[in-house]
């Protein structure tokens, strides 16, 4: 273990307290990093606004350090917040797919995408990547069902990380075996 690495239990205390949201308000590539930071002593504990004062309350008591007030930089302290798809805007470019961090919108190409509210961190990430500015984030209502759980964000999330990966090895094999064939006779299989 490098001996400047945060103590990996620590960043496991501080992991379960954030909301696993993954929006990357903070600053950093998700709720994981961003523990790595914090107990590594490298940024503040008031950069995350899903969380907001609750969750900066509990870093605090956890790191024995002052609460500290919500750094506006990065954002406001919401209500939870689920996407919505307008279905007359909608284009079916499905760019808006890869970045959904718990694969909560679904869809295929061409066709009209939907969001599984019950899914959905409110993340705001597919808002980016969408050609047609037909996704809305707004505050979650009794219809959408409740927020999932910080457990549940960090399953779909590494459940998504992981989809990502094996597709990402699965093409790089496809491709090299591309490659190695280009180099052969046509007439070798």
């Amino acid at each position: 273990m490098d001996p400047n690495s945060p103590n990996p239990a620590r960043v496991a205390e501080i992991d379960a307290l954030l909301p696993q949201t993954q929006c990357m308000r903070c600053g950093f590539d998700g709720c994981l990093p961003y523990a790595e930071a914090l107990a590594a002593g490298t940024t503040a504990l008031n950069r995350c606004p899903p969380g907001g004062s609750a969750t900066i309350a509990r870093l605090a008591t956890l790191l024995g350090q002052p609460a500290l007030p919500l750094d506006e930089s990065c954002g406001q302290e919401t209500s939870s917040l689920v996407a919505w798809i307008d279905p007359a805007r909608c284009i079916g470019c499905a760019r808006c797919l890869p970045p959904c961090p718990t694969d909560a919108i679904i869809g295929a190409r061409r066709l009209l995408h939907t969001v599984l509210t019950e899914n959905c961190t409110g993340c705001e990430l597919c808002l980016a990547d969408c050609p047609a500015d037909c996704i809305v984030i707004r505050p979650r209502v009794e219809s959408d069902g409740a927020a999932p759980s910080a457990d549940e964000n960090r399953r779909r999330y590494q459940s998504h990380g992981g989809r990502l990966a094996q597709h990402a090895h699965e093409r790089a094999a496809l491709l090299a075996e591309r490659k190695r064939r280009a180099g052969k006779p046509f007439d070798q299989p």
